[in-house]
């Protein structure tokens, strides 16, 4: 584990997205929230927060940190995908892109548990680190040319 003994209490920040595409159907009975399992996208949003909040315990190496703030939200770019934004705040010696990332993820994969009785075709892409700020390298924003839609 790396020693951020010495480094800066500042105040860290990090944002990250993903996507879940699947068919034009499902994405209908999520945005109705016609899906047996519930109300998929405020089950997600959840299971996203909680395993944020747990990242240290699932990634080897990871300093535990008191989260200050951890958001998801959700949009649809197109008739067939979910994005995901994940945001995470804490004031610590170490960075919190992880958290957000993990966010992300679990998120996604929630999405995917909650609707593969109706559609095993549905694809979790483009996990990534967005943007981070804090800390002694600075600021930065990923230069793709688009955002996550």
């Amino acid at each position: 584990m790396v020693d951020v003994g010495e480094k800066a209490v500042t105040v860290r920040f990090a944002r990250a997205a993903g996507r879940v595409r699947m068919a034009a159907t499902t994405l209908r009975m999520i945005r109705d929230r016609a899906v047996a399992k519930g109300d998929v996208l405020e089950v997600a949003r959840l299971a996203g927060i909680m395993a944020a909040k747990r990242t240290w315990e699932m990634i080897p190496l990871c300093h535990p940190l008191p989260l200050n703030a951890i958001s998801l939200s959700f949009h649809f770019p197109d008739e067939e995908t979910v994005a995901i934004q994940s945001e995470a705040r804490a004031t610590a010696r170490t960075g919190v892109e992880m958290e957000a990332l993990v966010g992300v993820s679990i998120a996604a994969l929630t999405i995917y548990d909650m609707c593969k009785s109706v559609d095993r075709e549905m694809v979790v892409e483009e996990i990534r680190l967005e943007e981070k700020s804090g800390g002694r390298s600075g600021h930065y924003r990923r230069n793709s040319g688009q955002e996550n839609d």
